[in-house]
């Protein structure tokens, strides 16, 4: 699935609108045609990819799947997260032996860069920081609607994103609760990029704060967004953290975590699962479960802790000060 898409294979069937001979998608790409017809028919058999047997030859087509995911011009297109993994995740993950044995991230064995600033080697270039939060982006234009509406935060209409990189998140968010403003707070070189290339300068309801949530003050809000951020980290890590987020918060303010939740007893599901096998090559943290975050956030002052699952791959837990 990632050489097919880094190739081009689903956006050169895309753009064709009629199915294609294994000759002529390697001929267009400029590669081999023993190497083509493997990679096709692989994808094939992982239903990316149709194949039609004609008297001309077999003829291939993308499935519906992959025109609404795997091209890159699809408003719900999961191509940069795609690139992402397969440059990035995919290096960490060929030293899971090392990460199981020693108990952390592998970002030394795999690019030479210090294992213990997990986002210094996540945004080692600008090209690597860009692939990062289109990723983020293009999940948050599929599953973001989800995790927001799955409370209603009407009533919050201070709200700020930690770690917002792109700003997919905050866009959803101005779209789903008009009355409310976003603050995307985050790294000075992430909030750079994200006014660049991701958030329209016309979009008044979202404005950004350059800092390290860790090291710098968080202003005081009604909400705090921090989505895939605990589970980057340790506990003590997010302790610290929340507790530096209830201190800002207004009463009658909260926190709202979106993670991948385990079930309580670990037994799934197996999507969240992987996830916390990849944080522990890429990361310093791991998925958890509702009585986890519901634990990290009480013990941070936060109460009527609530969790909602979505049934898609992230969940909602809210907390309230």
């Amino acid at each position: 699935m990632f050489t097919a898409c880094e190739l081009g294979v689903f956006d050169l069937l895309l753009e064709s609108g009629d199915p294609l001979s294994l000759d002529v998608i390697a001929a267009r790409l400029g590669t081999s045609t023993t190497g083509m017809e493997r990679l096709l028919d692989a994808c094939v058999g992982l239903k990316l990819l149709a194949v039609e047997l004609t008297q001309q030859g077999a003829l291939y087509r993308n499935t519906e799947i992959s025109n609404i995911y795997l091209t890159k011009s699809s408003p719900k297109s999961q191509y940069h997260i795609m690139m992402y993994y397969s440059n990035t995740v995919y290096l960490c993950w060929h030293y899971l032996t090392d990460a199981v044995r020693e108990g952390r991230n592998q970002y030394e064995r795999a690019f030479g860069i210090s294992s213990k600033d997990p986002f210094g080697a996540m945004y080692r270039s600008e090209e690597e920081m860009l692939k990062f939060l289109a990723g983020q982006n293009s999940i948050w234009g599929i599953c973001g609607r989800d995790v927001l509406a799955a409370f209603d935060l009407s009533s919050f209409t201070r709200i700020y994103d930690l770690g917002g990189g792109g700003g997919a998140l905050a866009r959803e968010c101005v779209s789903l609760y008009p009355n409310c403003t976003v603050t995307i707070y985050d790294l000075p070189k992430v909030v750079q990029v994200a006014k660049e290339r991701f958030v329209p300068p016309e979009e008044h309801r979202i404005a950004f704060h350059e800092g390290d949530f860790f090291k710098d003050s968080i202003p005081e809000a009604d909400l705090y967004i921090l989505s895939k951020i605990l589970h980057d980290w340790d506990d003590d890590k997010c302790g610290q953290l929340l507790a530096k987020v209830h201190k800002a918060c207004r009463p009658g303010g909260g926190v709202l975590l979106v993670e991948s939740l385990l079930k309580e007893d670990r037994s799934g599901p197996v999507e969240t699962q992987l996830y916390s096998v990849n944080m522990l090559v890429q990361t310093e943290g791991k998925e958890r479960t509702p009585a986890e975050y519901s634990k990290l956030l009480a013990a941070a002052g936060f109460r009527e802790v609530q969790v909602k699952r979505t049934g898609k791959l992230y969940d909602a837990v809210l907390g309230r000060k």
